[in-house]
């Protein structure tokens, strides 16, 4: 282990676990490499206020963003993180975003169209003795509250591929939910973004409210 990383879990032990239990807010991650991580800024806050109402959370929809190098990182149990293009964590920022999500983090990534071949290759520097792998329709994340019995939904389509969820896990403890193919986050945009269906735009809502609920309890 390096000395950065060591420094890094002292952290966490004095402060980021109990940050992380007493907070319930949601930020964007800002990552590095050109890529548009500020893509849909209407998605969260929308997704947030749909959570307040539906599910009971109480959170703020002035969505803060913070970058994977910070130690404000510990200051919230869920990180999002969208884009259509590249992706960049330095060595330290890979360190930081491990110990966040060892310590009781979570992130979301949402392919926005165009990320993942980026993304890949990123995360094997945060995790690289893990994989990324399918979730089944069966997963808890699927029903903890809206009842998805097909697993994730298609929101938008790109390449007429299947919507797929992927995770990287610690044990049983799902520390990175990736979802390809669904494009989630368009769907939580305003509704004069993508002209959506309201029949669409709620399933995304959903989905989006059994992600956070299940980030939450976990």
């Amino acid at each position: 282990m390096s000395k950065r990383l060591a420094y890094l879990f002292l952290l966490v032990a004095l402060f980021g676990n109990l940050s992380l239990t007493k907070a319930q807010e949601i930020a964007v991650l800002q990552y590095g490499g050109g890529g548009d991580w500020y893509s849909n800024p209407t998605a969260v806050p929308n997704l947030v206020r749909f959570c307040n109402q539906e599910i009971g959370t109480v959170m703020k929809d002035r969505i803060s963003s913070v970058k994977p190098g910070s130690i404000d990182l510990f200051n919230y149990p869920m990180l999002h993180m969208t884009g259509h293009g590249n992706v960049y964590f330095s060595d330290e920022e890979a360190e930081n975003l491990r110990a966040y999500l060892l310590s009781g983090g979570f992130l979301h990534i949402d392919d926005n169209y165009g990320m993942d071949p980026y993304l890949r290759k990123e995360l094997v520097k945060i995790f690289p003795d893990k994989e990324l792998r399918e979730l089944p329709a069966s997963h808890p994340i699927f029903s903890v509250h809206f009842k998805f019995p097909e697993g994730l939904p298609k929101i938008h389509e790109h390449d007429s591929g299947r919507p797929q969820a992927f995770g990287i896990f610690e044990n049983d403890r799902l520390l990175i939910l990736y979802t390809f193919e669904a494009d989630i986050g368009d769907g939580w945009e305003n509704p004069e973004i993508h002209n959506d269906p309201p029949a669409v735009r709620l399933k995304a809502l959903q989905m989006g409210a059994n992600i956070v609920k299940f980030a939450f309890n976990q």
